[in-house]
């Protein structure tokens, strides 16, 4: 049996932070569990068209800090930020009412080498009954063409509306995924076809390794 381990978690302590920051004792812990969960869930759903890459969320005392992380703020922002003040308003609705609700909404300036917007692109485009070979190459030619050093690509399920389920992979560049000193991004994608859930996973080596402090 395969040993898995999520790639964020694995780097955590190295190069990468949790993407909920804050503390709580044993009775408040699953209330701000639970609370995270469903604001995450919401705000993707909610912002499904604004290519939002991570949703991190902050607490200390009676604040509780959103970073939206998202290719197009505009669109998460809205005219006058009308849009921001109702998401704030919804937002509050999971909460404890009391809490106070500070929404920043930050850019991604470089979303063809966020690994989660990959994935999730690659994902509509498999929903939009493209072909998933297409959308997996085209994928992997825009992030070389911007820079990364390399790109892993895989992609499992009823691929082409097939009976038996496989798994597809392309890899182009390095993507070492055991040089923790790397900065490897992860990011995962489930595209709804009529034949079932694809699974879209994605690995994006960025820069080059940055040797350890003597």
């Amino acid at each position: 049996m395969g040993q898995k381990v999520n790639p964020i978690g694995f780097r955590l302590a190295v190069n990468r932070n949790w993407r909920s920051i804050w503390y709580a004792d044993k009775k408040n812990f699953p209330i701000y569990v639970v609370e995270d969960f469903k604001i995450r869930r919401f705000v993707k759903k909610k912002l499904e068209t604004a290519a939002v890459s991570k949703i991190v969320i902050e607490r200390a005392g009676n604040r509780v800090r959103v970073n939206i992380h998202t290719a197009r703020p505009g669109l998460v922002i809205g005219r006058k930020a009308a849009e921001l003040d109702k998401l704030k308003e919804e937002i509050r609705g999971f909460t404890n009412m009391n809490r106070e609700i500070l929404i920043d909404v930050k850019e991604v300036k470089n979303p063809e080498t966020d690994a989660q917007l990959v994935a999730e692109n690659i994902a509509q485009q498999i929903e939009r009954r493209i072909s998933h070979r297409r959308a997996m190459k085209k994928a992997v030619q825009t992030t070389m063409d911007m820079g990364a050093l390399g790109i892993r690509v895989r992609c499992a399920g009823r691929l082409g509306g097939s009976e038996i389920a496989r798994v597809e992979r392309y890899l182009e560049g390095k993507v070492p995924l055991h040089t923790l000193r790397a900065d490897v991004d992860y990011g995962f994608a489930e595209a709804h076809t009529l034949a079932g859930k694809i699974g879209v996973k994605v690995w994006i080596c960025r820069k080059e390794e940055v040797a350890p402090a003597a």
